[in-house]
């Protein structure tokens, strides 16, 4: 989008007033780049036709900094809020999109956040039907805070409860995890790695997707380990129906130019954030199988086999570490990485 003809290189307070200016801002940037069917009828809200059960996921980002190796908080918004609606075993469709922008943010910056909100909602398969825009005074809003909520239906296969989980269960990711949150603590720190490591952030709708088709109620659960990380996702996981999680510290996909980020910020990876990672839990006869088919995915071509289920040891996570002895996975106290979605 061009933005020499928009008549504004900057966001002011007037852009929230409802009046003149906030038309422009919408029409000029937000309609026009977001347009379609429900959105053209600029009503307060849409209605669409969704038949049977449906899924509803709200997440809001408000992540530092805004623009980072690997994405923006725009794409974030899109995939954090797609990939919670896929993991409840749901397809999404439609996204709202609500801005909260700071007085003073560059226009140009505002048309790149807008534009990846839309290549991203185009290559997951979702509309933005529906939002809202506000502007806060100068120093109010750190440059832009996002809201999404996404609708999907659900899976007509789709039987995802951790109280279908039982002894003997395989546990699977799909590919490295910690990315985003080392991409993100470089950015901060300004630190300098021989390799760029850059945020993981993309869409698992579809591989999800394939997974139910071809798996359907086999599949036992999903989980996207965003803030917390994978360490948090299973301490919970084993809390919530009083089983134990064997866990092998070799077989846990781990980029080595990450794994030596995060020791040398004296960080543990089974904590950094994720957004392009997810955990699904499937019964014991089909692991191979699953894992093939995520391995011949884009999204999962870095997945594997990391534990089972066990009631040897229920509400525990317990890791066979690389040498040989066994840890506690203690669940995470407090915030390694503030702000990172």
């Amino acid at each position: 989008m061009s933005i020499e003809n928009l008549g504004f290189e900057t966001i002011n307070l007037g852009h929230g007033s409802g009046g003149e200016l906030t038309r422009d801002l919408l029409d000029k940037i937000i309609f026009k780049t977001f347009s379609n069917p429900y959105l053209d009828q600029k009503h307060d809200g849409s209605i669409v036709q969704i038949d049977g059960k449906m899924a509803i996921s709200t997440d809001s980002f408000v992540i530092t900094p805004i623009f980072f190796k690997g994405g923006n908080i725009g794409e974030l918004a899109v995939h954090g809020t797609v990939n919670d609606v896929a993991m409840c075993g749901a397809i999404p469709k439609y996204l709202s999109l609500a801005f909260i922008v700071e007085e003073g943010m560059q226009v140009s910056e505002f048309v790149k956040v807008v534009e990846s909100i839309k290549k991203a909602a185009d290559e997951s398969g979702v509309l933005i039907i529906t939002g809202d825009t506000k502007v806060v005074e100068r120093g109010k809003g750190d440059k832009i805070f996002i809201n999404t909520t996404g609708f999907g239906a659900m899976h007509p296969k789709a039987n995802i409860s951790v109280q279908n989980i039982k002894e003997g269960d395989a546990i699977l990711v799909n590919g490295f995890i910690a990315q985003h949150g080392m991409a993100i603590m470089s950015e901060r720190e300004g630190l300098e790695f021989e390799s760029t490591i850059e945020s993981d952030s993309t869409n698992l709708n579809y591989l999800v997707n394939d997974l139910l088709d071809e798996f359907g109620d086999k599949i036992k659960l999903f989980r996207d380990p965003t803030r917390g990380g994978l360490g948090t996702v299973l301490h919970e996981l084993a809390n919530d129906v009083s089983v134990g999680v064997d866990l092998r510290e070799i077989d846990i996909p781990l980029e080595k130019q990450v794994a030596a980020a995060c020791e040398m910020l004296g960080l543990d990876p089974m904590y950094v954030a994720n957004e392009g990672v997810f955990l699904t839990v499937v019964d014991a006869s089909i692991k191979d199988e699953v894992l093939a088919l995520m391995q011949n995915d884009t999204k999962g071509k870095n997945a594997a086999i990391i534990g089972e289920i066990t009631l040897e040891h229920p509400n525990k996570v317990v890791m066979q570490s690389l040498i040989g002895g066994k840890r506690i996975v203690s669940p995470l106290v407090g915030e390694q990485l503030p702000r990172i979605c």
